[in-house]
C-alpha cells in the first residue's frame, strides 16, 4: 500500500514539473520578457533555468503574434505563433525567450517548461 502510494505522488509531482506554465494576456504593442533575465526579472519560472530545455507557447487567443529568442541582446531567432497554434523551441542556456504582441490586437498565451533529455 506504501510503494502505490508513493508512486502515485511521484507521478503527481513529476507531471507538475512538467506541466508547470503561466498564461498571459499582452495589450497591443507589448512585448514582455518570459525567461533567461534571472529571478525577479522573467515573467515565467523556468524550472530548468540554466540548462538547455523546451519552452511550449500555446496562442490561446484571436491574434497572432511572435516570440522572439536572444543571447546578450543579439536576436537569434523570431517565430510566429498562430491563432491556436502551439510551437515547441529549443531553449539553449543563456538565452532569452520574449513574447512580443501585434501592434492592433490583444495576445493571450501559455508558456510552459520541459526538460530536455539527451
Amino acid at each position: 500500500m506504501k510503494t502505490v502510494f508513493l508512486i502515485l505522488c511521484l507521478t503527481v509531482l513529476t507531471h507538475q514539473e512538467i506541466s508547470a506554465q503561466d498564461e498571459f494576456e499582452l495589450q497591443p504593442s507589448q512585448s514582455m520578457l518570459m525567461t533567461g533575465k534571472g529571478s525577479g526579472q522573467d515573467g515565467t519560472i523556468n524550472p530548468y533555468d540554466g540548462q538547455d530545455c523546451y519552452a511550449i507557447i500555446e496562442n490561446f487567443g484571436k491574434n497572432e503574434f511572435s516570440i522572439r529568442i536572444q543571447t546578450k541582446g543579439k536576436i537569434i531567432k523570431t517565430i510566429p505563433i498562430l491563432k491556436g497554434e502551439t510551437k515547441k523551441v529549443k531553449l539553449l542556456k543563456g538565452y532569452e525567450l520574449y513574447l512580443d504582441a501585434d501592434s492592433n490586437s490583444k495576445t493571450k498565451a501559455r508558456i510552459g517548461y520541459e526538460k530536455m533529455v539527451d
